[in-house]
């Protein structure tokens, strides 16, 4: 039997309503309509459901029977709709972000800000990895989407899209100001403490192939766990240390720290905005990628060491 689930929708609201009437008018229908639909369902089921009378229905020991299931079915039916329209005008929802440290202070913590402001009922969990486990709890599904910076490798489920890039820079503190004046090589560097990010970053192995881009081993003096842990050990005249443009610039302003010029230009590196093609995003997924893009593209976020005060 393939009965119409239409027929039980309208069998549903007479048998709540005990009342034809009463149910017409809650399905936007008629009375003539309604009394239709219950006959066919009862022919079709081949025993009687309702008992007419003047006062209204009442169900027959069948009717009762079937009303138990079907006000379940109606019900989560009605339920699922609702959740699914709260979802859809992002009044309900969960999301779950993971981000490196750049990636997550950059761009993520800023338009999630406008995120959250706009859309206060969607519960938003944030994830901080390194890149490598940034990427996991993609294919393992526990993340909706990741933005990390490069270097990587993406394969297949996962699809990366640039959102903006990011600019390395050296910086040393008060006891290195006397270089800032200079331009320095990387093998003149070995004369001075350096402070490197910790070798699971991206970071680490971007600036471990650009030494050896140049011949050069990448061997910091002091390691730092976080990459935006290398500005404060800076200041503390710990050493000097690349880091970007985005974690120096106020510090830069301030005089607090210098930028150390290198006669070889460190290339530029890329945050990515990466999905997992097998599992679609859900629609408020959806809405803060485009806050995320639509946050870097100012060229607020894409400024090059050469626009920033040396000292």
């Amino acid at each position: 039997m393939n009965t119409n689930y239409e027929y039980y929708r309208i069998f549903y609201y007479v048998a709540k309503y005990q009342n034809i009437t009463q149910a017409a008018e809650m399905l936007h229908s008629n009375q003539p309509n309604v009394s239709r639909v219950i006959k066919l369902l009862e022919h079709e089921l081949g025993c009687p459901l309702l008992i007419r009378s003047r006062r209204g229905v009442t169900l027959t020991p069948e009717g009762q029977r079937l009303y138990a299931h079907v006000k379940v079915a109606v019900e989560a039916f009605t339920e699922g709709e609702d959740e699914v329209m709260r979802m859809r005008r992002l009044e309900e929802g969960r999301l779950t972000i993971d981000a490196t440290d750049t990636a997550l202070r950059m761009i993520v913590l800023p338009a999630l800000k406008q995120f959250k402001e706009k859309y206060p009922k969607i519960h938003v969990r944030i994830l901080n990895h390194y890149t490598a486990a940034a990427l996991q709890t993609l294919r393992s599904h526990t993340a909706d989407f990741s933005v990390i910076a490069t270097p990587v490798e993406i394969a297949r489920p996962l699809k990366a899209t640039p959102i903006t890039e990011l600019h390395g820079i050296l910086i040393g503190g008060s006891a290195f100001s006397h270089l800032k004046d200079q331009v320095l090589s990387l093998s003149e560097l070995r004369r001075y403490p350096l402070i490197g990010p910790s070798e699971q970053s991206a970071a680490y192995q971007f600036y471990k192939s650009f030494y050896r881009s140049h011949g050069l081993e990448l061997k910091p003096d002091l390691e730092a766990a976080a990459t935006d842990l290398i500005l404060p050990m800076v200041k503390s005249n710990l050493g000097i240390g690349f880091t970007t443009t985005y974690f120096a610039e106020k510090a830069l302003r301030a005089g607090e720290v210098y930028q150390i010029h290198l006669a070889e230009p460190i290339p530029p590196r890329q945050i990515l905005f990466v999905e997992n093609e097998e599992q679609p995003l859900s629609l408020a997924a959806k809405e803060l990628k485009t806050l995320l893009f639509h946050r870097a593209s100012p060229d607020a976020n894409r400024m090059s060491p050469d626009s920033l005060p040396s000292g």
